[in-house]
This record gives C-alpha cells, sequence and structure tokens, in this order.
C-alpha cells in the first residue's frame, strides 16, 4: 500500500513525498508515487504514550484484563499507536498481578500496542510520593525488581528510583543492565542524582513534579539530569508546569526531551471522584487532584493533546511531534521498531491535516481511525 502527496515527517523535518507499507514500513520519501493521494497532509510517527496509568474508567495497576483493550482503543483513537502501562506504588502481589494481565494482553485490531511496562514506583521517597501511596513505599529492591520482571515477561522498559534512597545506588546499578531507570518521586540533590546517573540512570520523571526545584545554588536532579545526558519527561497540561517552563526544558533539553501524558482513570470521564493506587482522586473542571486536598495527581490529558498543547505553548511543531515520537521511544529502548518512519519499523502513523487535526491513524499498516482513504485508480 502506498499514501504519497503529503508532508512526511522524516528525521525532524517534513518532506514532500509518500510512505509505501504492509504491516511494516518498506519505502519513504519523495520516489514513493501513487496510492493514497494525501493531499498534502502532514503523516508523523504513531505517537509514544511511556507514561500512562489510565484512562476511560480502568487502570493498568488494576490487575484487570478486560480494562485493557479499552485503554488501548482510546489510546488508539488520539494518535498514540503504542504505550507503556504504567503501574503506582503498589505492594509486591498486586503489581504481580497487573503485571500478569499486561503479559497477557492481546491487543484488538483497533486498539494500540503495548511497548513496556513502566513502574513509577513503589521505590519512591516517602517526602515526595506526592499522589502515591505512601502505605505501599519499598526500599529500591533488585531482587524484587527482577520478580516483577519475570512476571510480565520481560516486557519492563522503565521504572523510576529515588536515588537517595538506601541501598538505591546499588539496585540502580544492577536494574540498569535490564531496562531504563529514572530518577523521579525523589529528594535528591545533585551529587546524589549524579552519582545515580554514573550507576547507570539515564532518565527523569515527571521533571519539575515530584523532586527538588531548580535553585542556583542547589540545583538538584534537573541540572544532574542536563549534565548526564539524560532524557527528560515533562508533563504539557498547562497544570504541573507553566507553559513557560516547558519552553525553557525543550531549549535546555532538546531532542532529550520527552512529553508524557501521565494519564489517570478519570480521563476522557466526567467530573467527579475515582480510585487510585488504594486512595482517591477528584475530577473537577480538567483538574485532578487527591481527594480533599490540592495535591496534584497526574493529568486527564491523552498524549496527542500534549503535544498539541506543547505547540500552542510555543514548542515548533517539528519539536513537539519529535518529543512525543522518537524521543520517548529511544528512551525505553525501542526506536528500533517504533518512533519514526523509516524501512523495517512498523507502519504505525497518523495523517494530520493542516491544522495538526487527526485524519486517520495506522497501526500495522491497517487504517484504524477516520473515513476510508481510497487508492487512486
Amino acid at each position: 500500500m502506498k499514501i504519497s502527496n503529503a508532508k512526511v515527517f522524516v528525521n525532524g523535518a517534513f518532506l514532500d513525498g509518500g510512505i509505501e507499507f504492509g504491516a511494516k514500513i518498506t519505502a519513504v520519501g519523495a520516489a514513493v508515487d501513487g496510492g493514497i493521494d494525501a493531499g498534502s497532509c502532514y503523516l508523523i510517527p504513531g505517537l509514544v504514550d511511556i507514561h500512562t496509568h489510565a484512562a476511560m474508567g480502568e487502570d493498568a495497576s488494576d490487575g484487570v484484563p478486560e480494562g485493557m483493550p479499552k485503554m488501548a482503543r482510546h489510546y488508539a483513537s488520539k494518535g498514540v499507536t503504542s504505550w507503556c502501562p504504567t503501574t503506582m506504588t503498589l505492594k509486591e502481589p498486586e503489581l504481580t498481578r497487573a503485571m500478569h494481565v499486561i503479559r497477557d494482553f492481546v491487543r484488538p485490531a483497533d486498539g494500540a500496542r503495548v511497548a513496556g511496562v513502566n513502574l513509577e514506583g513503589p521505590f519512591v521517597s516517602y517526602e515526595k510520593r506526592g499522589a502515591q501511596n505512601a502505605d505501599n513505599i519499598h526500599a529500591p529492591d533488585a531482587a524484587m525488581f527482577h520478580r516483577l520482571n519475570e512476571a510480565s515477561g520481560g516486557i519492563v522498559r522503565l521504572i523510576t528510583i529515588a536515588p537517595e534512597e538506601p541501598g538505591a545506588i546499588d539496585a540502580i546499578r544492577e536494574i540498569s543492565k535490564v531496562c531504563t531507570v529514572s530518577l523521579g518521586h525523589t529528594t535528591a540533590d545533585y551529587d546524589t542524582a549524579m552519582a545515580a546517573y554514573e550507576a547507570g540512570a539515564r532518565h527523569a520523571t515527571h521533571l519539575f513534579n515530584a523532586m527538588p526545584p531548580l535553585a542556583h545554588r542547589a540545583p538538584g536532579v534537573i541540572a544532574a539530569a542536563s549534565d548526564a545526558g539524560a532524557t527528560v519527561e515533562l508533563i504539557p497540561d498547562g497544570l504541573h508546569v507553566h507553559p513557560a517552563v516547558v519552553r525553557l526544558t525543550h531549549r535546555l533539553f532538546g531532542d532529550k526531551l520527552a512529553l508524557i501524558s501521565d494519564s489517570l482513570r478519570c480521563t476522557g470521564m466526567p467530573d467527579g471522584d475515582y480510585p487510585f493506587g488504594g486512595q482517591m482522586i477528584t475530577l473537577r473542571g480538567g483538574k485532578a487532584t487527591m481527594k480533599d486536598s490540592d495535591t496534584l495527581a497526574g493529568s486527564v490529558i491523552h498524549l496527542f493533546d500534549g503535544m498539541r498543547r506543547a505547540m500552542d505553548f510555543g514548542i515548533p511543531p517539528e519539536a513537539a511531534i519529535t518529543a512525543a515520537t522518537l524521543t520517548p521511544a529511544r528512551a525505553i529502548g525501542c526506536d528500533d521498531t517504533i518512533g519514526s518512519l523509516e524501512p523495517g519499523k512498523y507502519a504505525d502513523f497518523v495523517l494530520l491535516n493542516r491544522d495538526y487535526d487527526i485524519r486517520a491513524v495506522f497501526i500495522d499498516g491497517k487504517q484504524i481511525v477516520g473515513q476510508a482513504l481510497e487508492e487512486r485508480s
């Protein structure tokens, strides 16, 4: 199959051309002609959300098989073709149950693919636990990680660890041989964070949130991530960080910036109270907080919305697209199959009109969203 007469996003820029594909991409560029006429629409890689807990009343931490396809279909309908089910700080038996459900998930034809598991905890700091359940916090434990990874079928791609906790540096040294270790939910100072990066960590969880601020005499995790060349996440909903900070982070980290949704069960749902990792959150007017508190939980956006908001905040479209596709794929070591439009990679892509609205979504070369596109005779 071919799509031509498009503005194809390749190597961080839009080029006139097309794409040829089956389940995987076979050709990209100006030489592709014929097939479906895209009418000069944008053609970008499918978005990759490496940090999303939940949506549509379901949660990856629930360990409920029926919830997975419902979330997968929601993500795909919003241009997110790959996602990492992200668990909360829970007890090991609950996490193990969730790992089994994620391991056994079979992608529906109209749903996004699971790129791996993101363990956000339980190896976090009490002081910077944020919305994580304090009763379930556990000291960093490589043996526990290995058990959970085995339960997942070996697909844990990302884990958050507070490096100042006892035993954390040794755990990071071992776990980083298996998956990406991220610093987050932490009180770590600059030196401790640098020690963690030197031990093998290479990512930072929702930068600025649940960590010390960047101060001129106490630069903390933020400056350490910059010095270490780490990738960093940002929640671009306009609530978790100010739009000016979104622009600043882009200037500081460039193509090391990965946009995430950090979405919750109440995403796509009406205002009300919802369970969240053994606690309750309240959704009011697009803002989710811990019940009877002003403490922000995650977001209620999807990643495509976050990418568009980042553009509205002043991030160049090309940079925002990269931050929602290739950079997150690289962060979890999956950029050999997803995150960009290259021969040999999955034919996961999104066709946008000139206002950056979704016209069609393809996964494995099959159109799953939008009106049917017809090939030219």
